[in-house]
């Protein structure tokens, strides 16, 4: 039995990102699979600006990496080599292993900026759409009927 549910009713309103909607799909599939690892927002801040907030604790910036190819931007984290002391945990409850997420971006969304902070790492996304493929106003010419003589 799925549990799976259309999200097609939180975009009827959404202008121009649709396939974020994707995004969201993709999450679920993922926790279904029981990799909800490390957990993970995703925010709207104004109309063209976005962010994805990971809960990267424990991880450093060299350990992460971000890479955008065909539209798909992956996040990835690597466990660090261990220090030459020997530690013997008695209770070891922040995760360390490594991960690997995926997040396809809509159309014109480009990663503009990442930085991490206590222990989030923040990947900002803006929509930069091209004059192009900007809607553009057509006029209506009017013409006047023709006299008969």
């Amino acid at each position: 039995m799925t549990t799976a549910f259309s999200m097609a009713p939180l975009f009827r309103h959404s202008i121009g990102f649709d396939r974020f909607n994707d995004l969201f799909e993709s999450a679920l599939r993922n926790n279904d699979a029981g990799s909800s690892y490390p957990p993970y927002n995703v925010e709207k801040h104004g109309d063209d600006q976005y962010r994805i907030v990971v809960a990267a604790a424990g991880f450093q910036d060299e350990d992460l990496e971000l890479q955008v190819e065909r539209g798909v931007l992956t996040v990835s984290g690597g466990k660090r080599e261990r220090s030459a002391e020997s530690v013997t945990y008695l209770h070891q409850g922040i995760a360390q292993r490594g991960f690997k997420l995926s997040f396809r971006l809509a159309d014109h969304i480009e990663v503009k900026a990442a930085s991490l902070l206590n222990g989030l790492l923040n990947i900002d996304l803006v929509r930069i759409v091209p004059e192009e493929a900007k809607a553009k106003r057509i006029p209506i010419a009017s013409q006047k009927p023709a006299l008969q003589s």
